[in-house]
């Protein structure tokens, strides 16, 4: 089974401007996106980039090639889409959208999404989740919930904490932090695609759910898609948005490159 990964990079940031060329040990982030890209077994990574910047700074780094696309798209699916019709890829080629902003993302997750993709016809899209482990996430609305029917397919996205376990989320539990997390998953947001979705989400319309939630991959249920979500083999790692959470990951991997000298 065979996959590409598209990496939709913008420029611009608001809380971490030129957030893509970030300085990571030597590296752009960027670049470490693509090398995590690399090891998980795709036959092509391509960042997908608005900014000649972008466009210049990869134009030396082996195996990775560089599209440069639209300023004019409201999502990363929507600059997966240009992409496509760009490379005027099959429509049954898989493609995994990795977000730019994930240097320590694990290579078997993106394996892992294609692969569930791959192995559910039934699904336009594949994605993955979590276990909520931490009672502050639970109703935290950055930690996006997903619920799931018997056969893995999404049945809502939502910020809300859902399902909501009536008999056991009392005022006194949330307040004393001691709810069962049980039935709690996090959406982790790593998406597959076949080609042939691609072409057809560019032209379905903005949903009032997504609208309401501020989640855009409300508009694949909300036109009837199926969505096929299965818990990743392992947990990636918070993206960077901050120069905060930059730093932490400058100091994992100098940790981590200290041990392989040790």
């Amino acid at each position: 089974m065979s996959f590409i990964v598209v990496i939709p990079a913008r420029y611009q940031s608001t809380r971490l401007p030129a957030k893509p060329l970030a300085d990571i040990l030597g590296k752009t982030m960027i670049e470490r996106v693509a090398a995590q890209a690399l090891q998980s077994g795709a036959k092509q990574v391509i960042v997908a980039t608005d900014d000649q910047r972008i466009v210049d700074a990869l134009q030396s780094v082996q195996n990775i090639q560089v599209c440069l696309t639209s300023k004019d798209h409201e999502s990363g699916t929507d600059r997966l889409a240009e992409v496509c019709k760009l490379y005027q890829f099959s429509d049954d080629e898989i493609i995994v959208n990795v977000q730019g902003d994930e240097p320590l993302i694990p290579p078997s997750v993106i394996k892992q999404v294609a692969n569930n993709l791959f192995a559910n016809e039934q699904a336009s899209v594949a994605t993955l989740s979590a276990p909520i482990n931490d009672q502050d996430d639970a109703f935290n609305i950055n930690a996006v919930k997903v619920v799931s029917d018997k056969n893995n397919l999404a049945l809502y996205f939502s910020r809300a904490t859902t399902p909501w376990d009536r008999d056991n989320f009392t005022p006194a539990n949330q307040q004393a932090k001691n709810i069962d997390l049980t039935h709690l998953q996090r959406h982790i947001g790593i998406y597959a695609y076949r080609v042939a979705f691609l072409k057809q989400y560019a032209e379905l319309s903005v949903s009032p759910l997504e609208v309401i939630e501020k989640l855009e991959q409300l508009r694949v249920l909300w036109h009837g898609f199926k969505i096929h979500v299965d818990v990743a083999v392992e947990v990636p790692p918070a993206g960077v948005d901050t120069a905060e959470d930059l730093q932490r990951v400058i100091n994992v991997l100098t940790k981590t490159n200290s041990n392989r000298e040790c």
